[in-house]
């Protein structure tokens, strides 16, 4: 009968070799790097876009711009308003660099103050196509279901109308009520869908996401969740599709002002208006349509520039396939 009493050799504990930690790299594996800089979306996409020449180019133009709309006084003393036939076409003279349209109005003050007027619009129509198109996008997206059936039927139906088209008539009838106020609305009332697609898909993506299970998790309601998490995390594409909607915006007005149911050209300055005026005398005086031309074109190229380069330092693909 066998006893089952332990043994020496049982009891005996086998040696253990520990190394010196002079001669484990364990320690330099698992130490936190403190050197590291934090990284995330938005870090990571200003180093991209500190490096690009196109963000600086259109960034200092569009400053430029909005420094000459808001003090337009600093650049002519000149009244625009102020015209006399006798300068009618008149080349460039002292105090009036660009001459003289066909009205006898200086050229380059109605430039300068028609700054403000293209950028006004531009700015209140990206303020209300932003706000609708980021609330039915982030609801549809979020929510699902029946809301997300009822907001983006809605959307598809404004999409299905050209906004040109719909501010065209909408400015014809308001023909009397004609301002900054009425063609921004005419013109940001059927633009908002293409902001609200792009967030919803966004949305869709991210509320899957791990970190929002983990806030589900923690006892958050939706709403909170929607708004602290998945909307920031949403927000990047809008802020690309913000900088083009401005300059079509821009570029709305001033197609609807040329057409000649935008802003009145006897009390607004607007750009639009003067290249309508000036198309008549294209072969003869060329210089009266291409002044404005160009300043309408590089503000709008500059909105443009800035878009693109926010899109590719926004989108972690864009970045690793440069």
């Amino acid at each position: 009968m066998s006893s089952d009493r332990p043994t020496p050799e049982r009891t005996r504990s086998a040696a253990h070799f520990v190394a010196d930690i002079e001669e484990t790299p364990v320690a330099s594996v698992d130490q936190v790097k403190l050197d590291e800089k934090p990284s995330n979306l938005w870090i990571d996409g200003w180093r991209d876009l500190r490096h690009r020449p196109m963000f600086w180019i259109s960034s200092v133009l569009i400053v430029f711009v909005i420094f000459v709309a808001l003090f337009p006084g600093l650049f002519t003393q000149v009244d625009p308003t102020r015209c006399d036939l006798g300068n009618s076409k008149d080349g460039p003279s002292a105090g009036h660099l660009l001459g003289y349209n066909k009205q006898g109005c200086d050229i380059y003050s109605r430039i300068i103050h028609g700054t403000s007027t293209s950028l006004s619009v531009g700015i209140l129509v990206v303020i209300l196509t932003t706000t609708v198109g980021v609330v039915f996008g982030a609801l549809a997206g979020f929510f699902g279901g029946f809301l997300d059936t009822v907001l983006s039927r809605a959307g598809d139906i404004f999409f299905s109308i050209p906004y040109i088209l719909a501010a065209v008539v909408i400015m014809s009838v308001f023909s009397e009520q004609r301002n900054i106020l009425v063609i921004a609305a005419a013109i940001g009332i059927f633009a908002w869908p293409s902001t609200a697609r792009v967030l919803r898909s966004e949305v869709l993506r991210v509320k899957n996401s791990d970190f929002v299970m983990a806030a589900t998790a923690t006892g958050l309601s939706r709403m909170q969740i929607l708004f602290r998490h998945v909307l920031p995390n949403s927000i990047a594409p809008v802020l690309v599709i913000t900088t083009l909607s401005l300059a079509a915006a821009i570029t709305a007005e001033a197609t609807l002002s040329f057409l000649g149911v935008g802003l009145p050209g006897s009390r607004v300055m607007s750009w639009g208006n003067d290249i309508s005026q000036a198309q008549k005398d294209l072969r003869t005086d060329p210089q009266i349509l291409i002044y404005p031309s160009i300043a309408l074109s590089l503000t709008v190229l500059s909105f443009i520039l800035l878009g693109e380069a926010l899109r590719d330092a926004l989108d972690p693909k864009a970045r690793a396939l440069r």
